[in-house]
């Protein structure tokens, strides 16, 4: 074992399991304990008798959640390291989402699924911090990115899995949601088991250490804090992306069910299409922002996502809908890596967990935000179209913001 470059006998630095076991954690607390709840909706609606902005709540109640869970995240993490933590927070995903399934009642609805948004954020925030640590640079959109990922597979398996015991079972919604937390709670354990705070504690090295060495040598954007100009405007990209992204994944299944008509099996295949494509959105424009400057995958990312706004906003023919599908599935959870990546450019190894978990915090304020005034405004109008046009018009003023971010050392060496 050659530990001075970081790789085992095979080859293959520590890091890249790491990178492995983060994808596991994010299909587990955001792709099973979030994005399953727009194929869920349809049949808790019914069966509760819920309205639109009955609905929009449950999905804000989860929002809010996450946003306390990243208030308490940088502190936790200092104290327990982001492997006990990781493990301690999906454990409580695993069995919220248990929980919700035994609820009765709205209000336990939201008490649980807040409990859920906690853990979520708490799994989330280290391990994508964890990222600055066993990765340089250059290399940082990139293992970001495939980290991300692991809301595509959650996705294709809920827009599968949830219809078919849908079908079977009167209360098939409760039993999704029991075999979902189980699911959550395996990957606890896994984690539990693989994750490692640093490369130090291994003997290694961060993975490309040779680009540390160098950019150490370079002027860099490090020297910055939480609410600095240059914080503040990334966070404000952050939210616009969580503001307009929940729209679409919390209410897309239920549009296309009650207005467009499709029965819920085959939203839940269109549901399984944007996780099928969204498995390759994280490493391609990680990979392109580590190559070509996180600002022009910024910019790239949400004109991509504002037009899949507009297609599923306006009333065109159904060509439109599958191009809607098609554009944000592409880039679905690009922004997150990119802005990981990002953050670590800008504020360097000692700042990069209490920045991320500060933007992130911002982030969940567009998420509770965007759900809550979507499911207002269809209540309105009955409809969800204005809705997406709200997105789209936010994602277009992401792109004005993503012009004008500073360039990094990352981009000009």
């Amino acid at each position: 074992m050659t530990l001075s470059r970081g790789k085992g006998a095979a080859g293959i630095h520590y890091g890249w399991y790491i990178v492995a076991t983060g994808t596991f954690c994010i299909f587990a607390c955001l792709g099973l304990g979030r994005f399953s709840l727009g194929m869920l909706l349809p049949s808790m609606g019914r069966a509760l008798h819920l309205s639109y902005s009955q609905m929009g709540l449950i999905s804000t109640s989860n929002f809010i959640g996450y946003l306390t869970g990243v208030l308490i995240s940088s502190r936790l993490m200092r104290r327990f390291g982001a492997r006990k933590l990781i493990a301690a927070s999906l454990l409580l995903v695993g069995v919220s989402m248990i929980s919700v399934g035994l609820a009765e009642s709205l209000p336990l609805l939201i008490v649980f699924y807040t409990a859920t948004g906690i853990g979520s954020a708490l799994a989330n925030i280290p391990i994508m911090a964890l990222v600055s640590v066993w990765f340089s640079s250059s290399r940082r959109g990139k293992a970001a990115g495939f980290i991300v990922i692991g809301s595509g597979p959650a996705i294709v398996l809920s827009g599968w899995l949830i219809p078919l015991i849908n079908g079977i079972y009167a209360d098939g919604w409760r039993i999704n949601w029991f075999i979902l937390g189980l699911m959550v709670l395996l990957v606890a354990v896994l984690c539990s088991c693989i994750i490692r705070n640093s490369p130090q504690e291994l003997g290694l090295d961060p993975v490309d250490s040779g680009h540390i060495r160098k950019q150490s040598r370079s002027k860099k954007i490090s020297n910055v804090i939480p609410r600095s100009p240059l914080i503040l405007h990334c966070a404000a990209i952050y939210f616009l992306f969580g503001f307009t992204y929940v729209i679409y994944v919390t209410f897309i299944v239920t549009a296309l069910v009650r207005e467009k008509g499709f029965a819920e099996s085959i939203a839940g295949h269109f549901w399984s299409w944007v996780g099928l494509l969204s498995i390759l959105s994280g490493p391609v424009f990680g990979t392109f922002s580590d190559r070509f400057g996180r600002k022009a995958a910024l910019m790239v990312v949400f004109s991509i996502q504002a037009a899949a706004y507009l297609f599923i906003g306006l009333d065109l023919p159904e060509i439109f809908l599958y191009l809607s599908i098609f554009c944000f599935g592409i880039v679905a959870w690009s922004v997150p890596s990119i802005m990981a990546a990002l953050v670590g450019d800008y504020a360097g190894l000692e700042r990069v967990a209490a920045i991320f978990g500060f933007v992130t915090f911002i982030f969940g304020l567009g998420q509770i935000a965007g759900p809550y005034l979507a499911g207002l405004l269809a209540q309105a109008t009955g409809r969800f179209s204005t809705s997406f046009l709200m997105a789209c018009g936010m994602a277009i003023f992401a792109i004005v913001l993503s012009a004008l971010l500073p360039g990094t050392t990352q981009e000009k060496s």
